[in-house]
């Protein structure tokens, strides 16, 4: 069953409604651009509502999107770039994390030291559907193992249950995400990541519709992603009046089970761990949800190489940056500044 996230009402009719797969089943602080627009009104005045609807991982975001069930999704672009072929027609029109949020992790005591030791080793993964699968495979691929047979992937869970499935060593490594790993470590459990240059400059998630949403649909599309860039800044301006506006958004997201100094200290640890990746200068972009096709390239090469796509792809039919100048119509100092004073009440 598909679980819907609605943000708080507001006088408007439902066709204003924008439906965003958010490619995750926890809702955790990282939703924090989104809850910030809403809270300070910046959705409503640009004519729009925004309802997130978790799912399991990007796959399966995608699918919903050539389903034509979702307008929108905050999807890595693997997906996509897999069914092109198949006639489905998308793009990533804000590249929202510019550098690569995924990564392999093990235990920080595990003598596990490198992707190549992970032959015969159980990786643990969020969903069948999530990114994580791809980028096991793939890396499993470029450390000279065949993903079929020299590892086993298997379902862990988010958070607290992928912690107890590392505790009890039924797994011996995670393919995750920063935002996971950050809530497996307030769970107990100390991770260390493995090196795996070869994606860390890869760009990650970003808003993806397809080319007919994005024809019929432009101004949503803008004031979603606009919405979405004003709110990132304020979060990384100001970390701990962004953690507690989510929980007034998203009251289910708060930690429960420890005093509140406790549980805004494991948010705010999860929304650092996101900001690393929001930050434009790693990807060398100037423009909030710009998208560097060098980068969306070397990464559909390293797709092509490692045979998770079967053909070659070009960048322009899944990246486009056609709307960017558009959504960064704003003051970025004066959204740093505003959030820098801000007081939750």
């Amino acid at each position: 069953m598909t679980v819907l996230v609605s943000l708080p009402p507001r006088d408007a009719a439902a066709d204003d409604t924008i439906k965003v797969g958010w490619c995750a089943r926890t809702v955790s602080s990282a939703v924090a651009p989104f809850a910030i627009a809403t809270k300070l009104g910046w959705y409503r005045q640009s004519g729009v509502k925004v309802e997130l609807v978790p799912l399991p991982g990007s796959t399966e975001c995608v699918k919903e999107l050539a389903r034509g069930e979702l307008a929108f999704a905050l999807a890595t672009v693997e997906p996509l770039a897999i069914i092109h072929p198949q006639g489905v027609k998308g793009k990533i029109f804000y590249t929202a994390y510019q550098s690569n949020i995924d990564g392999i992790a093990v235990p920080k005591e595990s003598p596990i030291r490198s992707v190549a030791e992970l032959k015969g080793k159980k990786i643990g993964v969020s969903s069948m559907s999530a990114n994580g699968v791809i980028e096991a495979r793939a890396l499993a691929a470029t450390n000279g193992m065949n993903p079929d047979t020299d590892i086993t992937i298997v379902v862990v869970g988010e958070g607290a249950q992928t912690a107890a499935l590392l505790r009890s060593k039924q797994v011996d490594a995670l393919s995750q995400y920063d935002t996971q790993y950050a809530l497996v470590e307030n769970a107990g459990v100390k991770l260390r990541l493995l090196p795996t240059s070869e994606i860390e400059h890869f760009p990650a998630n970003g808003f993806m519709a397809l080319d007919e949403t994005l024809r019929n649909r432009r101004q949503e599309a803008v004031a979603l992603a606009q919405g979405y860039a004003k709110g990132t800044i304020f979060a990384i301006a100001n970390p701990e009046a962004a953690v507690r506006i989510v929980w007034e958004v998203y009251p289910q997201t708060k930690p429960t089970g420890m005093d509140e100094a406790t549980a805004l200290a494991h948010d705010v640890k999860v929304l650092q761990a996101r900001v690393v990746n929001w930050k434009l200068d790693k990807a060398g972009v100037r423009k909030w949800g710009e998208s560097s096709e060098a980068n969306y390239g070397a990464l559909a090469d390293f797709l092509l190489k490692w045979k998770v796509i079967s053909e070659k792809i070009d960048v322009k039919d899944i990246v486009t940056n056609e709307i960017i100048d558009e959504i960064n119509r704003f003051d970025p100092a004066a959204i740093d500044a505003q959030a820098r004073a801000y007081k939750f009440k």
